[in-house]
């Protein structure tokens, strides 16, 4: 397994030092690797941080084999910070939220998918929905860390059980997609 970033402290990680994982300082629109070097691509939360994320995938598919798979995830049509008005007061606005995590576009419906990758989508499914959603905002509010531990155990009865009953066609805030490379 490689793991790759544009920022080389990430080398350091604790999950980049462990067995079999390898980590490679780069860019995702210009991958330091041989064309069909692995079986699978991941890109989980990536496209919507790369300004020119059409060079993106093509890399993706250029070091995939034929018959590898492409696996993105990424926010949605549904995606909003906070996701409900009433969490507002104690929650960064959604500009400062994307500029602090390096959003350049909020995300993509699967439509857009489909174009920008140009291949059939094999299957996706929607996750963070509108009830598990509550903790996903709290943990990214103005509260203090206290106050977040203390809100996000109490919503967890809520929280396991929403993730436990969600259905992959289920309204979700962010989608995860497979896509195929085709077999030459």
């Amino acid at each position: 397994m490689i793991n790759l970033d544009l920022d080389p402290s990430y080398a350091e990680s604790p999950r980049n030092q462990q067995e079999r994982v390898r980590f490679s300082c780069g860019d995702a629109t210009n991958l330091p690797f041989e064309d069909g070097s692995f079986d699978a691509v991941t890109m989980f939360d990536v496209l919507e941080h790369i300004p020119d994320h059409k060079k993106a995938v093509l890399e993706a598919l250029r070091v995939l084999r034929p018959g590898g798979f492409l696996l993105i995830s990424t926010p949605n049509e549904n995606w909003r910070f906070p996701y409900y008005k009433f969490m507002q007061p104690i929650c960064p606005k959604d500009t400062d939220v994307m500029a602090e995590w390096g959003h350049v576009r909020r995300g993509y419906t699967l439509e857009e998918l489909k174009y920008l990758i140009e291949l059939p989508c094999l299957g996706s499914a929607t996750f963070i929905n509108p009830l598990t959603v509550l903790c996903h905002d709290v943990s990214f509010s103005h509260l203090s860390p206290r106050q977040r531990e203390f809100f996000c155990l109490l919503l967890s009865p809520l929280t396991w059980a929403s993730y436990f009953l969600h259905k992959p066609e289920s309204a979700g805030t962010e989608t995860a997609s497979v896509w195929q490379k085709p077999e030459m």
